[in-house]
Formats: structure tokens, C-alpha cells, sequence
């Protein structure tokens, strides 16, 4: 199943299920409302207003998660770029909701730094509230996956040994277009950015250090995971940072977010009005 949260006319939003190129309207406000129902999955699958998607505009598929709990360092080749060891325990930091976008809108350039960078990440989208999860209890938690680009201001991730305040700029995540359920998509699929036309990051997903079900165990051990809270799992090689010399995100730039099976981000970089 392909969950998506529409943006409709009169500023009202509504969760949607996604058949080919239709969405189906569903009774609740947005996904992360869905998942917070017992039954999701039966009104899920219920029918109601037929959009045609080229028609309508896409909110963040989950516009604002009770969590957004971010991956560090969980690529192998990401790791290896960035001269790291690989990892005994997932790295982890915080992303508030006022960072989201949707997975066409603009993404803000902060007026405060110049050193903005591309990360993509396959996104978990959690469904059932759980906490102190085995592997197996965490696996069946997961509501789905979705695409996200941890979009980083680098100079302030390094001001100090915190990285939160370079997280979590406001609308610089894009976050979508939908959620695909566990039964239709392997995590085993290409995780692409490419700015302006280039290529900029290509792996696999199938990479990850910590994969989505020992996040969620993991991070259940600290805190309960409610549904619609997201794991951001971490993003691969290629970033701008780590290149020489650097490259970063400049007003006009097109950044293209892909993961197989998933759908994409297109996010156009733009100057605060």
C-alpha cells in the first residue's frame, strides 16, 4: 500500500491512498493521523473522493511526527569518507517538525550560513507504539518507509560536538512523497542524490550499518516510539562536504532525492523572502 497526505483546496489536508496515477481520499486529516488509529490499515483501505495526483500538491507525508529521531554515521561508505571507524551503536540526534517540507516545496537557504549540504536518507515511519522492542516486535512496528534529505548546515553542525542546531534549520527536509508499507518495498534499492543534474550520492540502502529494524529496537530501549514518529536512518557517501573542495547548495540549485520504489523529492534551493 502507497500512503500520501494531500494538500487541498480551503488550506485543508487529508490522508490519501495512492492507485496508479489516482489518490483516494481517506477520512483523516493527514498519515501521521492515520497511524495514530488502531484500525489504519482497515480505513486505509476504505474509498472516498478520487484525486488525480498530477492535479493536487503533496505535504510532507507525515507533516508532524511526535519524533523525528536522525542516524549518524550508518552508511559504510559514508563512514569511511568521513575517515570514521564504523560504529558499536547507532549515533543519534533530534529533528523537529518546523524542519519539514513537502516533496515538491522550496527549500529555505538559512540567511546565516553558506554551507549548506544534500542527505539523502531512507525514512521508517513508525505504526504501532512500542517500546523495549526484540528485533522481531520492532520489524512489525514499521508502518512503512518514505524518502527524506537530511538537508545540514554544515558550519553550525561543527560549532560544536552537538550537531543538533545544523539538523534541524527550519523548512529544510524534504519528506516523501509517500509511505510504501512493508510488503511492497525490500530494503535492498538505489539511494540517489543528484544536484543540478549530477549525481552526487549513488549506493543502496542495503548498506546501513544498523538497519531499520535495529533502530527501532534501539531507540524503543530509550524512549517509547508512538505512531507516525520517523527514524531518518542515515544517508551514503558523496555529501558536499566531504568533497574538495567543498560543495554546498546555492540559490536556484535542483536537488533530486531517489530511492527505488519509493518515489523522489524535488526541492528547488531558495532565498528566505
Amino acid at each position: 500500500m502507497k500512503l500520501a497526505t494531500l494538500r487541498l483546496p480551503g488550506g485543508r489536508t487529508a490522508a490519501a491512498r495512492v492507485e496508479g496515477e489516482e489518490a483516494v481520499e481517506l477520512p483523516v486529516a493527514d498519515v501521521g493521523a492515520l497511524l495514530a488509529r488502531s484500525d489504519w490499515r482497515e480505513t486505509a483501505a476504505s474509498d472516498g473522493t478520487r484525486h488525480r495526483l498530477s492535479e493536487v500538491d503533496l505535504d510532507a507525508v507525515v507533516p508532524a511526527p511526535g519524533k523525528i529521531v536522525c542516524v549518524g554515521l550508518n552508511y559504510r561508505n559514508h563512514i569511511l569518507e568521513m575517515g570514521r571507524d564504523l560504529p558499536e551503536y547507532p549515533t543519534l540526534f533530534a529533528k523537529y517538525p518546523e524542519a519539514l517540507i513537502g516533496p515538491s516545496d522550496d527549500i529555505v537557504l538559512p540567511k546565516v550560513s553558506d554551507a549548506i549540504d544534500w542527505e539523502a536518507e531512507l525514512a521508517v515511519v513508525v505504526g504501532t507504539k512500542v517500546r523495549s522492542a526484540d528485533r522481531a516486535t520492532a520489524e512489525a512496528a514499521i508502518a512503512g518507509y518514505s524518502v527524506l534529505n537530511d538537508v545540514t548546515v554544515r558550519d553550525y553542525q561543527y560549532r560544536t560536538k552537538q550537531w543538533l542546531q545544523g539538523k534541524t534549520f527550519e523548512a529544510t527536509t524534504p519528506f516523501g512523497p509517500y509511505l510504501v508499507t512493508p510488503d511492497e518495498f525490500a530494503v535492498d534499492a538505489e539511494i540517489v542524490t543528484e544536484v543540478d543534474g549530477e549525481v552526487m550520492q549513488s549506493s543502496n540502502v542495503k548498506d546501513l550499518v544498523f538497519d531499520p529494524a535495529d533502530l527501532v529496537a534501539y531507540i524503543s530501549e530509550i524512549v517509547t516510539l508512538n505512531p507516525g514518529d520517523v527514524i531518518a536512518t542515515g544517508t551514503p557517501g558523496g555529501v558536499g562536504h566531504a568533497r574538495k573542495p567543498p560543495r554546498y547548495l546555492q540559490a536556484g540549485s535542483k536537488m533530486v532525492t531517489r530511492i527505488g520504489g519509493l518515489g523522489e523529492l524535488v526541492n528547488i534551493a531558495k532565498e528566505p523572502s
